[in-house]
Formats: C-alpha cells, structure tokens, sequence
C-alpha cells in the first residue's frame, strides 16, 4: 500500500515544477501550460466519486490496479514522447491517483481493521514526505536538460504495478448497477465547478462567462441530487451526504484544505520575493525553497504518525479541533512574524505538522462514519471536499493578490499576503468551530447504536 501512496505522491509533486521549463522546450505558452494544469484539476474532480463508487460496487483491489495502470500509462507516455497533446492525455490518465487512497482504505478496512488508524497514518505520512521528494528529484534530473526530470515518475510506476498485482482483495464487492445518468450530471457540474475555480481570476469573476458557468454548476449539482433522490440505485446516496459526522469531517477538511494546501504557490513566491525589489520576502532560489517544502512534508509526516496515538489519548474532537487550532496558528504566526526567515519557516512548520495531523485523523474518520461497503466512497467524498478547499483557497488568494498590487510594478503589495494569511487563519478558525461539533458514535444511546449497526446510516 505504502508503495501505491509513494506514486501518488510523487505524481503530485514531480510536474508542476517542471512545467515552465519543458513548456519553454517544447514551445508550450504559458496558456497551454496552465490549460495543461487545469486538466489535470478536472480529471482530480471527476474521478474521485467515480473510482471510489464503482470500487464499492465492484470491488477495490480491481478499480486500485485499473487506477495504478492509468497512473502508471500516463507517466510513462509524458516521459516518452513528450509534446503538448501526451502532457495533456498524461495528466488526464495521472488524474486516477486520486482513487488510490480510497480504495486502500477501503482494502485496509475490510482486511485489518484493527489497523485501520496507524495504517492510514502511515500512508499519509508517505504520500506527503514523497510530494516534497518528489519535486526535490525532478528538479535534480532537469538541472541539464529540462526533459529529464518527465522520467521520475516512471521507476515507482513501475513498483507500483507491481505492488497492485500482489495486493491481496478487500471484502467481497457489493455490486449492483452503476448510475450513468447520475454520473454524466456529476461530472458535467464538476467539471463547470473546477473551471470556475480555476479560470475566475482570469476571466474576471463578474464577467459573464464565468457567472453563467457558475450557474451551471449550480444547475448541474441540483439535478443530480434530484436524480439521486429518486433512484433505486443512486451513484452516490444523498443520505450518506447527510450523514453528520461525515458532513462535520468534511466540512472540516475543506476549511483546512483552503489555507494549508491553497497556500502552497503564494508560499513558494513569498520565500523567492527580492526584499529589495518589494520591500518582504527572503530571496530565495528554487533549491533552497524546494528545502523548505521538504521541511514542511517532513513535520507533516511527524503530525500524521502522531495521529493515532494522539487520538487514543485526546479523543477524536480534541484532535479534530487541535489541526485547526494549529493551521490558524501558523497563519496568524506569518501575519505577526515574517521579517525573517526563522519566523517564517517556523510559523511554516507549524502549518505543515498540522496537514499530517488533518489529512490523517480526517480520513480516518471519514472511513469510520460509514458501514464498510461504503468506506471507499466516503473517503472519496472527503479527498473531493480536500481538492475543493484548495482550489478556493488558491482562488479566494488570487483574488486578493490581484487586488494588492503595488501601482507601477507587476509585484504584489506586502498586504495581499497579509489579507491572504488572514483568510486562511480565519478559515481554518471556521472549521476549529465545526470540528467542536463533532460528536464520536459512542456519544449516541444503546438503541441507536444497534440501529446504526443495521443500517450503516448515521444521520
């Protein structure tokens, strides 16, 4: 499993640094490489519900080894036969990583439930330490030509494939059928939903494209839950969208999401700003922030293998609620401390020990709130609320960039990072209140819990 979460990982980290480099080799402009980005985006939108609902239904060691194929397919022809078409047809077929940690928990539980939480501390940890190792080797291998770096990918691919084969099968599949209706409505309101997200600053988020392809998202996500509340075999039952605790974990990760993952490219800018040329910043180059970055995926590999003990200690609300009590800390930190580099990194620290702690103990959660058929999905649920925090943290983020900008020069005023840093502790304060509000399942009464145990519903 450890061996599939480190392909993920690495997936994530290895291209987007990259992309400014071959796209100048390839001749790709900065439009088709940030188009290239925004596939990749879409294709994160629309496969989570899909893998992780059809891998209840059909089994999850069969949907883990299609989506390491894929993973490992697309690695394989960016690397090959780099162009602008295959980056593009790569990124789409890579988009399937975000199955993997669903359906491995969905195997983990039916298998080991006993070692459900360290197990799922564990791949936290090393899908983020492999994010920063990641980008630290592909920036090694393009140092002489920028090409090089496509094949970092490829080796784990490889383990990987490997490691799908010899996986051993979760529980039995649930079967039954598979909603098209409802998945062609989910993916077309996705679809609309991420391009707003990730275009509205571009486009301006009062013209009229992007308010109509808001609407339709709107429009889109209404009919599919209509849909879903009339189907016999719904793609994704609403009830489990209603499920509280599930609701409480979500709304959580997406308030988290929003700062710690959100931040990520403003972080990389403010650390490579010329204080003399701004007035802030550290003058970093791209070695000594990709050191930097690695020192945060390092603390969050501290905070995710703290987790389970952390729990048994604390409970899962104090844990809950401490992730988002140390995200607005690291944030209200950079707005108060970031004249010098030890401030800063420190204040980052923190921030980074509190993404393994929320991505851990989140997921955890997610996968106990439901009967264990239904593990996978609702673990993918979560993984989307994640991927959308992030995206409207990185556009809510934008926006105050673009309207900060210092008159006569293209940089960016000292405080849009400062109304940047205080949205993300603002926001991470928002999910400390929701997670106050989650109650474990040995808070309910005796006959609840046999009601629970029957029917896997928690609402």
């Amino acid at each position: 499993m450890a061996v599939v979460i480190l392909l993920g990982g690495i997936v994530q980290g290895y291209l987007t640094p990259l992309l400014p480099e071959v796209g100048l080799s390839l001749h790709i402009s900065t439009v088709g490489q940030n188009n290239i980005y925004l596939l990749s985006q879409v294709a994160f939108a629309v496969m989570t519900p899909l893998l992780s609902r059809l891998g209840d239904l059909y089994g999850h060691r069969r949907l883990l080894r299609v989506a390491i194929a894929m993973v490992a397919g697309g690695s394989l022809l960016i690397a090959v036969r780099p162009s602008a078409v295959t980056l593009a047809a790569g990124v789409v077929l890579q988009g399937a990583l975000v199955g993997f940690f669903p359906l491995l928990v969905g195997i983990l539980r039916s298998r080991a439930p006993e070692r459900n939480r360290g197990g799922i501390s564990l791949l936290v940890g090393v899908l983020l330490l492999s994010i920063g190792v990641g980008g630290l080797v592909a920036g090694a291998l393009s140092e002489r030509h920028a090409e090089a770096g496509l094949w970092t990918a490829v080796p784990v691919a490889a383990l990987a494939v490997v490691a799908g084969v010899l996986l051993p099968a979760g529980g039995a599949p649930r079967g039954g059928r598979f909603h098209f209706g409802a998945a062609v409505l989910l993916t077309a309101g996705l679809v609309a939903l991420v391009l707003v997200l990730a275009q509205g600053s571009v486009w301006g988020w009062g013209a009229p494209r992007t308010l109509a392809l808001a609407a339709g998202a709107v429009v889109l996500l209404a009919l599919w839950v209509a849909v879903e509340r009339r189907s016999a075999h719904p793609l994704v039952s609403v009830r489990m969208l209603s499920n509280p605790r599930l609701a409480v974990v979500s709304g959580f990760t997406f308030c988290a999401a929003f700062g710690t993952i959100g931040f990520l490219g403003a972080n990389a800018l403010f650390l490579g700003a010329s204080r003399s040329a701004t007035g802030y910043g550290m003058g970093l180059g791209p070695q000594a922030i990709a050191t930097i970055s690695l020192a945060m995926v390092t603390a969050g590999f501290a905070g995710s293998t703290l987790t389970p003990r952390l729990t048994r200690r604390l409970g899962d609300r104090a844990v809950l609620a401490s992730g988002g009590g140390l995200v607005a800390t690291g944030f209200l930190g950079m707005v108060l401390f970031h004249r010098t580099l030890t401030e800063y990194v420190i204040c980052a620290l923190v921030v980074g020990l509190a993404t393994g702690l929320f991505e851990s103990v989140t997921r955890t959660l997610s996968a106990e709130a439901v009967a264990e058929q239904e593990t996978a999905l609702a673990v993918g649920l979560n993984e989307l609320a994640l991927s959308l925090g992030a995206a409207i943290g990185a556009a809510v983020i934008g926006a105050f960039f673009a309207a900060h900008v210092t008159a006569g020069t293209a940089h960016i005023a000292e405080s849009g990072y400062l109304w940047g840093w205080g949205a993300c502790a603002v926001t991470a304060l928002a999910g400390t209140g929701l997670a106050l509000r989650y109650r474990s399942p040995g808070t309910t009464d005796a006959a609840q819990q046999q009601h629970l145990a029957r029917s896997g519903e928690l609402a």
